[in-house]
């Protein structure tokens, strides 16, 4: 495994290690529906918000718990733009590049049925416009420790995936690489995922996504046998809702690792809660057993709450594991 484990201080707060997103922060226009309607049809929407999301959602995910965090991608000049950065200076992420000119960012529509499952339309706008000045840029705000979160999204972009590769080949070994191949994974071109494999820490895919990437239905041997491809060096955890998730520690076995039963009201934005969670945990200094059982625990709090960037605060995270063993490991390694 490439890089090496997070440093804690005694206060609990990672020492040197950020989380860098090269992901795309985008603006969501939320619509609650008791279902998608039939093709050619329509409905009326019970509730309509408009928010900040995509990459955003792990980045709040991640600070929340107390990891500082980095937008490394691309935005742009325009009311959506100006959002985005709103939304990131008021969760204290720090942005590496300036805004496109003469492009506004980017919206998805996301459709959240009444069964809390939701589809997504998006469309593209400066976050898929990175250039090797960028990248060139990135490189050089990187710090020894951070950990960089990657997204399918962006590698599935046409300008955007090879420039991307190009850049994580060039990571220095210290950096420890995470990436989500999202819901294109299919459509990312061999050419820009296999080089981006090779340099992975860890993969984090959800089941439709592990079966995308390995044709297998079957949650743990999804695991295993995407395991098996990108060799020893690589971690997988692959995300099975409120089965919890499966665990493959580089060079080492499946393994499971229960969720928790809750209500869901809304799973937008579940995946990236357990994502920055994950990294969060890891990045200030856990074991990893205690970073995926966090992980899992953010994400069941994260769809008992509407909206997509509904990742606890560390407090939150604690009042909802209350008289839990795991609660008072958190709160022993993380100082409170």
């Amino acid at each position: 495994m490439s890089g090496h484990d997070g440093v804690q201080g005694a206060s609990g707060e990672a020492m040197g290690g950020r989380l860098v997103l090269l992901g795309n922060a985008i603006v969501d226009l939320v619509m609650r529906v008791p279902a998608l309607p039939e093709r050619g049809g329509d409905i009326l929407s019970e509730d309509t918000t408009l928010t900040t999301g995509g990459g955003f959602n792990v980045l709040t995910a991640a600070r929340r718990l107390g990891l500082p965090a980095v937008y490394a991608g691309a935005h742009g000049t325009g009311p959506f733009g100006d959002r985005v950065r709103a939304d990131l200076a008021r969760e204290g992420v720090e942005v590496v590049l300036a805004p496109l000119a003469e492009e506004d960012t980017g919206f998805c529509v996301a459709f959240v049925d009444g069964g809390g499952e939701r589809t997504f339309a998006t469309s593209l706008g400066a976050e898929a416009r990175l250039t090797e000045a960028h990248a060139a840029a990135v490189l050089a705000a990187l710090r020894p420790g951070d950990l960089v979160q990657i997204s399918g999204y962006g590698l599935a972009y046409p300008v955007n995936g090879p420039v991307l590769a190009s850049l994580v080949a060039r990571l220095p070994e210290h950096i420890r690489v995470f990436l989500d191949p999202g819901p294109l994974a299919d459509q990312i071109p061999e050419e820009v995922l296999a080089p981006v494999l090779a340099r992975c820490d860890w993969v984090s895919c959800n089941q439709r996504e592990g079966r995308l990437l390995t044709c297998r239905d079957d949650a743990r041997e999804a695991a295993a046998a995407l395991a098996a491809r990108l060799g020893p060096r690589t971690g997988v955890l692959l995300r099975a809702d409120a089965d919890g998730c499966w665990v493959v520690p580089p060079g080492g076995e499946a393994t499971h690792v229960p969720g928790r039963r809750v209500t869901a009201v809304d799973s937008n934005g579940a995946g990236d809660a357990h994502t920055g969670a994950f990294l969060a945990l890891l990045g200030r200094g856990l074991d990893l057993t205690t970073a995926v059982r966090g992980a899992n625990a953010a994400a069941a709090f994260a769809v008992t709450r509407h909206g997509p960037a509904t990742g606890p605060t560390l407090d939150e995270l604690l009042e909802f594991l209350a008289g839990e063993p795991l609660a008072a490991r958190l709160t022993s390694a993380l100082g409170r």
